[in-house]
Parts: C-alpha cells; structure tokens; sequence
C-alpha cells in the first residue's frame, strides 16, 4: 500500500517534470493559440476532478447526516476558496502575460514570482491528490484504488502543459535550457509533499475526510477561475480555449468513470 501512495503522490509530479523537460526541444516560447489550448484543457480537467473525484465522494461520505449530507462538503469548499484566495493575498507572485504582481510590494525578481504564481495552484492539486489516497488508506469504501489512480492521472495530464507553459517562457526571456527546466520542476514539486502533509493530517482526523476532500475541490476550482479562465478567454478566438477545456473536462469525466 505505501509504495501504492508514493507512486500516486509522484505521478502528478512527473507530469510536470515532462511538460517542463520540453524546454530542451523546443525554439521558441508557444504561440498564443496553443497556450490558450493548454489552459482551458488543464482548466477542464481540474473541474472534472473536482467534482467526481472530490466534491461527490465528499457527499457520499456523509450519507449519515441525511438531508445535511451537503454540509461538509459546503463547508469544505468554502474553506478551500478562502484559503487560495488569503496565499493569492499574501504571496507576492506574477500570472503569464500580465506585468502587475499580484500580493504585496517585493523585491523579488520577475522569474521569481512566475514560478511562485504556478507553484500556488500546485498546492491544491497536491492536496487534492493526498487526501483521495488517504481516503484509500483509511479503508473508504468510497474511494477505491482506481480513483485514487483515475484523479493521480488526470493531474499528471493537466500538469503536462502546465510545465510547459512555466518554462518556455523562461527559456524565452533568456533563461538557459537547464535553468528553465529547474524552475518548471521546482514548481511542481510542493505538490508531492503537501500530498504527504495532508495524507498525515487526514490520518489524524478521519472524520474530516469530507471536509479535506471538497477543502481541495475549493481550491483548485479558485484556481480555475481565478486564474485559468481569463487565461484562455483573454483576446480573440477564445474557442480555441474553450473547445480544450471540453476535452480536458470529458477526459477527466471519462478517466474517473472507468478506472473508478
């Protein structure tokens, strides 16, 4: 079971060492178009997930509470919300194509808070990945080996595009290949261990499941909108977006739905 959860910890990690490593392949920094793919369909798969993977099974959990069976996961989302948007508050970071930093003054350099921006969104998707595979541990017969692994996947393949879009422009701004990499890497690496912090906190308190699982359903759908929508909204020919998003979406949905 424990190499089970390490491997599923490490998945989503490896994804964006992938999408990161293409900073050795390709030229030059994406065309727009297809920055705007990858976001809607990295947007698309982290709202399938969070709700198939995080927000129902939140529910099912709490069947005993009857007709408040949607508490929990009501509070947990909120929660969720509220914690991305305090780090979007307190941590000085900057998103892909706009000059304004976003949080407090800092002397920190431009690279600096581009890879703070993306590390941020990581965060939930660690957790979210965490607490499915402590749910597995726990025994819940909610949560099955399958889902664990359908929701591990999907944030690998949403991962993918986002290390690519995290170095390139890197590279782009004259960073070396290696150190575009590095920094992709870096990004990606708090979600492995905010996936182990939060497998030893759902360890501790079980009955909090459902709030971990919809507390991570919250955050990453801030993410979404926050950041990920005007993204792949911004300028003309949005649908290009819009049609990723779709397959990210129907790709999650389709995962959790067969390996769950």
């Amino acid at each position: 079971m424990l190499s089970t959860i390490i491997l599923g910890l490490l998945i989503p990690f490896a994804g964006t060492s992938a999408g990161s490593a293409c900073a050795f392949f390709l030229k030059n920094d994406l065309k727009i178009s297809v920055q705007r793919a990858l976001t809607g369909f990295a947007a698309g798969v982290m709202v399938a997930a969070s709700v198939w993977s995080l927000i129902v099974p939140a529910i099912d959990q709490s069947d005993a509470l009857g007709r408040f069976a949607f508490l929990p996961a009501f509070i947990g989302f909120w929660l969720g919300i509220l914690f991305l948007l305090l780090l979007d508050h307190i941590i000085p970071h900057l998103h892909r194509g706009i000059d304004q930093v976003e949080g407090p003054k800092s002397h920190l350099t431009r690279t600096a808070m581009m890879v703070l921006a993306v590390t941020i969104h990581n965060i939930p998707e660690g957790m979210a990945v965490g607490v499915v595979y402590a749910g597995l541990l726990s025994g819940s017969e909610k949560i099955t080996a399958g889902a664990a692994l359908a929701l591990a996947l999907g944030i690998a393949i949403q991962n993918f595009p986002e290390g690519v879009i995290i170095s390139m422009p890197l590279y782009a701004e004259g960073k070396s290949k290696g150190k575009a990499f590095c920094l992709g890497v870096l990004s990606g690496a708090v979600e492995p261990v905010f996936g182990g912090l939060t497998i030893l906190l759902a360890g501790l308190i079980v009955p909090a499941m459902p709030y971990l699982l919809s507390f991570a359903a919250g955050a990453m759908l801030y993410v979404v909108v926050e950041e990920l929508i005007p993204e792949m909204s911004v300028g003309e020919h949005s649908n290009i977006g819009v049609l990723a998003f779709a397959a990210g979406f129907s790709l999650m949905m389709a995962l959790d739905v067969a390996l769950g």
